[in-house]
């Protein structure tokens, strides 16, 4: 395995108790780097990773992990923003409203705004950084069953995204979006599990559905939270120096077009 140059780096994982984000941790863990993530209750355990207890969906929460990141890291040099989700209901735009909104864009964008605007700016004062915004192919493929203001949050952070890598690219700090399509995470188990008794098939049948929603998936499955972490592994090395202002599909081949 070539050395990925992160040993020692200091790096925030949001979202980094389950799924994709608990993935991330383990892959900046396993390459030696400082890693710091959040959970809204520390009832997990995460050896060699500092562990603060926060919701980031509320700036209350943003505030008192950028207090731990000063407090313990003296700052980052690494951002991975991969928090996010949706407890939105199905029924399309009819059954959202104001709160439901709110608590998409709650969720899905602001935090990365509140950190990026409290961590960037010592980024910006050394010349060196990485911001990663995970976003989600949700943005460009919504499913107006269900995803629409996930959908719109997180193109939100991608237009975001983009903006902030033409202000700090410049300046030393690279800011880069990967974009999954669906991840086999707990989350989307218990998903498939769930429409799977209600079809009266199986798990594979479950998996099945959700493929049919989405319109195929090419590969003929959903990528793993390891596969992600390698791509966002990647991005965040010295071996990307030059990417910055680019998205990164990892789908299966899930988005039909260019």
């Amino acid at each position: 395995m070539l050395n990925s140059g992160l040993t020692g780096k200091r790096v925030l994982v949001t979202g980094g108790t389950k799924g994709i984000g608990k993935a991330v941790v383990e892959w900046f863990l396993a390459e030696e780097a400082k890693v710091i993530t959040s959970a809204r209750q520390v009832d997990v355990e995460m050896p060699g990773a500092l562990l603060v207890a926060a919701d980031l969906s509320t700036r209350e929460g943003c505030d008192a992990l950028i207090a731990a990141v000063q407090q313990q890291l003296g700052g980052v040099d690494i951002v991975v923003h991969v928090l996010g989700g949706s407890s939105a209901p199905g029924g399309g735009f009819a059954a959202l409203d104001e709160e439901q909104w709110q608590r998409e864009l709650n969720l899905n964008l602001l935090p990365a705004v509140r950190l990026d605007r409290a961590l960037l700016p010592d980024m910006l004062e050394r010349c060196n950084g990485v911001v990663i915004h995970v976003t989600s192919i949700q943005s460009r493929l919504p499913l107006p069953e269900s995803t629409t203001a996930y959908g719109a949050a997180k193109a939100a952070l991608s237009t975001y995204s983009k903006s902030l890598s033409k202000e700090v690219s410049p300046k030393g700090v690279r800011v880069v979006r990967v974009s999954p399509g669906w991840v086999e995470t707990e989350a989307s188990v218990a998903l498939a599990e769930r429409l799977a008794q209600e079809a009266g098939t199986d798990y594979q049948g479950g998996k099945d559905i959700i493929m049919q929603a989405l319109g195929g998936i090419p590969l003929g499955r959903p990528s793993t939270p390891a596969e992600v972490a390698e791509l966002i592994g990647f991005v965040a090395s010295p071996r990307a120096a030059s990417i910055t202002g680019s998205e990164f599909v990892i789908d299966g081949g899930t988005i039909p077009t260019i």
